[in-house]
């Protein structure tokens, strides 16, 4: 028996009340993975080679500071 034979299986013994939160997992489940483009790649890389600018402050004063650049 296949993994989605054996799931669909499964479904039908869940109770109504679980129901919500097994189709909630579901439908994150099924969105495909994003690929992230070459531009966050490269700020991944960035990070990950000790670079970049670390914030440790309110979120208000960094977007007070993004929107100054």
């Amino acid at each position: 028996m296949s993994n989605r034979e054996l799931a669909k299986q499964l479904i039908d013994q869940i109770p109504e009340s679980k129901m919500y939160y097994i189709v909630s997992y579901l439908q994150g489940a099924a969105v495909p993975e994003e690929i992230p483009n070459a531009e966050t790649i490269a700020s991944m890389e960035e990070l990950e080679n000790g670079g970049g600018i670390l914030f440790t402050g309110k979120t208000e004063d960094l977007m007070k500071e993004l929107m100054e650049e």
